[in-house]
C-alpha cells in the first residue's frame, strides 16, 4: 500500500492526473479476507497530434529476508561498487522509475514531450495481478480510448553487451495438489509403517511429472507445441549467449543442454515444468517426526504458442490422478489451477520495434522471453487493438527474484 501511495505521488508531482482505482478484497484459503492495494491510472498530456503510450508496471515484489542470504537488508536500498542493491530495484520499481525520471528529464530540460502518457501501475503482479483483468476489462472503452502503444519495461538483457527488446513470452499454469489423509497428524513411532502417507503420495506424484533430462512425462503435454523447422532453429545460431556467463551469474554447474541453440529452444521455445515447493511438510531447523496430515505440492508449467490453458489443466489432472489411482492409497487426492497466463507473440517488424531499435542506437537482440507475461498483459494488445513491446532495462546479473 505504501508503495502504491509513493507512485500515485510521483505521477502527481509530473503533473499527471492521477486515479486510485480501489480492487476490493480477496479471500485468502482460511476464509479471511486481504484487501486488494489500488491500482494507479495515471495521465499526463493531451495533445490530440500526439500517439498516445500506455506504459505498464509493478511495485510490488517478491517475499525476502535477510536470512535468505542476503548480504544487505533486502528492503534497504544499497549501493556497492556502483550497483544498486534492493528487492524490487530491478523487478520492477526501478524500470518503473526509470520512466518517470525520463519525464522528469524532459521537463528539468525543457523539452516538449512528443508523446501523451498514461500508466498502468499495479500492486499485485507477484500474486498473478489478482483484480487487473476485472478492472481492465471495465476500463477498455474508456482509460485504454486513444492509447496507440503499450510498453512494459519487465523483462531482461540476454547478455551484459547488447541491449534486448521482448517480442514473446511463454505463459504460465501453476498447480496445486493436494493429498489428505487424516484430520490431523500422526506420531511416526506409533503409526508409522501402518498408514498410507500423504507426503509419499505426493512425492510420488511430484517425481511422475518430469524426467531426469527435463522432458515433460504427462502424456499429451506436447501435442500442440509446432514443429522445429531447421530454418528456424539457424535463427538461434546468431544470437549472442555466453553459456559460461550465464552459469556463473546462476550459480550452478552444469546446464540441461550443453549447446547455446538448445538452451534457448527450452528456455523460449518448449514448454518446462518446475516444482516450487510443499505446504504442510515440516521445514524447520531441526528433527520433527511427524506424520503430516496433509501436504500440498506446488509446480507450474510454462506453456508456449498453440498450447489452451484448458487442455494443459485437464492433461495434468487426468495424469496425476493415473498415477495416484496405482498407489492404492485411501487419502483424497485434489488438483487445482489457481493462476493461468497464456503465452504472448509480437511481430518484430511492426513500426513499434523499428521505433526501439532507432532509439537504441545500437545493435540489439530481438528475443522470446523467459520470464512469464504478466496474467492480464496479454489483454492489452487485444483491447487497445495496437503494438506492444517490452524493452528490456534489466540484466541477467540483476538476478531478479533471488539474494543480491
Amino acid at each position: 500500500m505504501q508503495m502504491m501511495a509513493l507512485a500515485a505521488s510521483k505521477l502527481a508531482a509530473l503533473g499527471a492526473t492521477v486515479n486510485s482505482v480501489n480492487l476490493g478484497s480477496h479471500q485468502l484459503p482460511d476464509g479471511q479476507h486481504l484487501p486488494l492495494p489500488p491500482v494507479i491510472l495515471g495521465e499526463l498530456g493531451k495533445d490530440p497530434q500526439n500517439p498516445t503510450v500506455c506504459f505498464y508496471g509493478h511495485v510490488d515484489v517478491q517475499p525476502a529476508r535477510r536470512e535468505d542470504g542476503w548480504k544487505t537488508d533486502p528492503y534497504t536500498l544499497t549501493e556497492i561498487d556502483g550497483n544498486l542493491y534492493g528487492r524490487g530495484s530491478t523487478d520492477n520499481k526501478g524500470p518503473v522509475l526509470a520512466w518517470i525520471n525520463a519525464v522528469e528529464t524532459f521537463r528539468a530540460l525543457k523539452l516538449a514531450i512528443p508523446v501523451n502518457f498514461k500508466f498502468i501501475i499495479e500492486g499485485m503482479e507477484e500474486a498473478g495481478s489478482l483484480g487487473l483483468e476485472k478492472l481492465l476489462e471495465e476500463e477498455k472503452q474508456c482509460f485504454f480510448s486513444g492509447v496507440d502503444f503499450i510498453v512494459i519495461s519487465d523483462n531482461l538483457w540476454l547478455s551484459k553487451k547488447k541491449p534486448a527488446l521482448t517480442y514473446g513470452t511463454r505463459g504460465n499454469a501453476c498447480f496445486f495438489v493436494e493429498v489428505e489423509g487424516g484430520d490431523k497428524d500422526l506420531h511416526s513411532g506409533t503409526f508409522g509403517g501402518i498408514v498410507h502417507e500423504p507426503l509419499m503420495d505426493l512425492i510420488a506424484l511430484l517425481d511422475s511429472l518430469v524426467d531426469p533430462t527435463g522432458h515433460i512425462q504427462i502424456p499429451g503435454i506436447y501435442d500442440s507445441v509446432a514443429a522445429l523447422t531447421e530454418e528456424e532453429r539457424k535463427l538461434y545460431e546468431s544470437i549472442e549467449y555466453d553459456i559460461e556467463e550465464h552459469k556463473n551469474n546462476s550459480g550452478v554447474k552444469k546446464f540441461l543442454y550443453s549447446s547455446k541453440e538448445e538452451i534457448l529452444l527450452h528456455l523460449w521455445r518448449y514448454p518446462s515444468l518446475s516444482i516450487h515447493g510443499i505446504e504442510g511438510a515440516f521445514h524447520e531447523p531441526g528433527i520433527k517426526t511427524v506424520i503430516p496430515a496433509k501436504v500440498i505440492g506446488k509446480f507450474s508449467i510454462r506453456q508456449v504458442p498453440y498450447m489452451d490453458l484448458s487442455v494443459v489443466k485437464q492433461q495434468v489432472e487426468e495424469h496425476l490422478k493415473n498415477v495416484f489411482s496405482k498407489r492404492n492409497s485411501p487419502n483424497k487426492l485434489k488438483v487445482s489451477m489457481p493462476l493461468g497466463a497464456k503465452p504472448w507473440v509480437a511481430d518484430v517488424n511492426d513500426p513499434l520495434y523499428k521505433a526501439a531499435r532507432r532509439a537504441i542506437k545500437t545493435d540489439t537482440t530481438t528475443l522470446k522471453e523467459p520470464k512469464c507475461l504478466q496474467p492480464s498483459s496479454w489483454r492489452y494488445q487485444s483491447y487497445v487493438g495496437s503494438y506492444m513491446k517490452r524493452p528490456a532495462q534489466r540484466l541477467t546479473t540483476d538476478r531478479p527474484s533471488s539474494q543480491n
